[in-house]
Parts: structure tokens; sequence; C-alpha cells
């Protein structure tokens, strides 16, 4: 004696529906084994730590605060005298590439190649 296919079909859905699994007859991919997993983003953000405020940051919360007051940064300082020196040394960023609209303005029109000139008639 054998059982009804669509008896075993509400059978399995009632089961999935107890042990709270996806009911998919079809076996088609649906991608539920990725919605399962645990959520990595709170893991991932807790791997790096936290960012402490810099003397940049300082500066850019204080900038109307007080006129007179100076700041220092000497990394930024660091920083600019490194690149100013690799500059001098031509190893220097290199120039940033021109937009479309600058490229056509500099282009301009093609000039066609001049032709070499005709040799001029002998007379004898």
């Amino acid at each position: 004696m054998s059982v009804p296919q669509a008896r075993l079909f509400d059978l399995l859905q009632i089961q999935c529906r107890i042990f709270s699994q996806t009911f998919n007859p079809l076996r088609l991919r649906t991608g539920n084994r990725v919605l399962r997993q645990r959520l990595r983003g709170p893991s991932v953000a807790a791997y790096y730590p936290r960012r402490v405020a810099t003397i940049k940051d300082l500066m850019k919360m204080y900038k109307g605060f007080d006129e007179d007051m100076e700041t220092w940064d000497d990394d930024e300082e660091d920083r600019l005298e490194h690149l100013l020196l690799a500059k001098q040394r031509g190893k220097g960023a290199p120039k940033k590439k021109r937009t479309a609209d600058e490229n056509k303005k500099m282009k301009g029109k093609k000039k066609p190649a001049v032709a070499p000139a005709a040799p001029k008639a002998l007379k004898f």
C-alpha cells in the first residue's frame, strides 16, 4: 500500500513549519543557507580599533571657536615635507589627467600633412 504524493507533500510542509525550515519541494537554489548564517558585520567592525580624534579633527571642530588658537600637526608637517622633497627629486605624483573638454580645446583640428613640393621642370 503506497501513500499518495499529495499527502507526502503536506507532511513535508508541516515538518518544515515545525522545524523552522523553508519548504522547497523543487529543490531550487534560494540562497537560504547564506541567509541563515550569522552576520559578519559586527565582528569585522569590532576587529578594528576605535578611531581616536586627531589634531585635524580638533581643528575642524573648533575652527570658529578661537581665531588666535594655533595648532601644529607634526605628522602632517612631516608628510608635506616628505612630498616636497620627493617632488624636488622628480619622484612626486604625476600630473593629473586632463578632462575630455580640455583635451579637445588643446588639440584643435589636425593639420593635413604637407605634400612634398613637385620638382621644377628642367629646361634644355
